[in-house]
């Protein structure tokens, strides 16, 4: 029989600040989205005053002063990095292991039986928070999808649940709500009820071949798994066939050179993403536009592909394509809110394309890429950069409130005194 074990970091966003500043244990946190906007991740102690996922921080400003809530912005390279080192300290212990999210991996742990898993996911769970400071929970099950049934027990319990028994899962399915199920989303849920079906279990003991008609062959594999039938099992990860780098700008901008100097820096992190997976871009695509909800500013968006010559993976090639776009799309007068740009059509950079016209020896752009990434990589992101980029960055997002870099940046390093 396949066991699976979800293993899972408890608050992940929380956990990472805690780690590098006590002081933080046990008081209420939020991390806010890009630019500050919204809630996006929340302590438990958040979660007990009820301040909602999602919503804007400036509304729970009173409610945040009144529970002195620490405040952070969003510090993706600290998170990034903690979450690396999370799935390394995992490996350690089930080399067969599927990297679901930041924060949620899968592991198999068939080939430890008859040991007692138990025990064994209470071990990983001490040394993941020994070596890393980031708390876990893990939930054991038959299947996949029992497996995060299991860890949402887990993590309301002891940090460890095993869900294999026939009569545990009987008990849990019962008083679960379909749509706390891994996979069910609001209108399928909604579909379930007009069916009559509201908990885990009566979706279990319904007809499979039903479910298959009003929820797709997926709805169906579900209702296979929450009877201990393994339909999911680890997935690899597979080359994207598409990479986009986008965000919004800290201020609405007017001039088309803070917009270039952004869509350079969007560029560049793309590229290092598509050197990561051995890939080359064929085509590249950039899209500007203002912010709809301010009905009182003019609106406009539009976008624009160019086909590269030669497929490559070299920034300096990627930023003056985008440059290209960009030129040709953008028009005065509207204040804009967001550019992106999308790597297309990205094929394995072993396939060398030829080309009769141009010169397609790429060896020299990917020596130059791959001393670029390696220094940044032992350095610390934009050690080394393109003029592209900007200097001062205006068009920067909003993080007023962001932690130092702690693990990622030289001059962010903790400091003890």
């Amino acid at each position: 029989m396949k066991v699976f074990a979800l293993v899972d970091c408890n608050n992940f966003y929380a956990s990472c600040e805690r780690v590098f500043d006590p002081r933080l244990k046990n008081r209420p946190i939020v991390v806010l989205s890009n630019n500050d906007g919204c809630i996006v991740a929340r302590s438990n102690e958040v979660k007990a005053l009820d301040i909602p996922m999602g919503v804007p921080f400036f509304e729970q400003k009173a409610l945040i002063r009144k529970h002195d809530i620490a405040v952070f912005s969003s510090n993706y390279q600290l998170y990034g990095d903690m979450s690396q080192r999370v799935m390394d300290s995992l490996r350690r212990f089930a080399p067969d292991m599927e990297v679901y999210s930041i924060d949620e991996a899968f592991l198999r742990l068939d080939h430890l039986q008859p040991r007692d898993l138990i025990e064994y996911c209470t071990t990983i769970r001490t040394k993941v928070l020994q070596w890393t400071g980031i708390p876990v929970s893990i939930g054991i099950g038959p299947t996949k999808v029992l497996a995060k049934v299991a860890n949402r027990v887990a993590k309301k319990q002891t940090g460890v649940f095993d869900i294999r028994d026939q009569k545990t899962q009987d008990a849990i399915l019962k008083t679960l709500h379909v749509r706390k199920l891994w996979g069910i989303a609001r209108r399928w849920a909604e579909r379930l009820h007009r069916m009559g079906i509201e908990t885990a279990s009566q979706l279990r003991d319904a007809s499979p071949v039903i479910i298959r008609k009003q929820l797709s062959v997926v709805g169906e594999r579900l209702v296979r798994e929450l009877r201990g039938q393994s339909c999911l099992d680890l997935e690899d990860v597979q080359p994207r066939k598409n990479i986009m780098s986008s965000k919004s700008f800290g201020n609405l901008l007017t001039e088309k050179a803070p917009m270039a100097e952004a869509l350079a820096n969007y560029a560049a992190r793309a590229c290092e993403k598509l050197r990561q997976q051995n890939s080359r871009a064929q085509a590249v695509y950039v899209f500007v536009q203002t912010n709809g909800f301010r009905e009182t500013d003019a609106q406009y968006s539009n976008g624009l592909t160019c086909t590269l010559t030669v497929p490559t993976s070299d920034t300096r090639t990627i930023i003056e394509a985008a440059k290209f776009c960009l030129n040709r799309i953008y028009r005065p007068g509207y204040r804009y809110k967001k550019t992106g740009v999308m790597l297309l059509d990205l094929i394995p950079a072993a396939l060398e394309q030829q080309h009769l016209f141009a010169d397609s020896d790429q060896r020299p752009g990917d020596r130059l890429m791959a001393t670029v990434d390696r220094i940044n990589e032992d350095h610390g992101p934009d050690t080394v950069f393109f003029g592209a980029e900007g200097i001062h960055r205006e068009w920067k997002m909003r993080c007023g409130s962001r932690s130092p870099r702690y693990t990622t940046q030289w001059n962010e390093l903790l400091r003890v005194s």
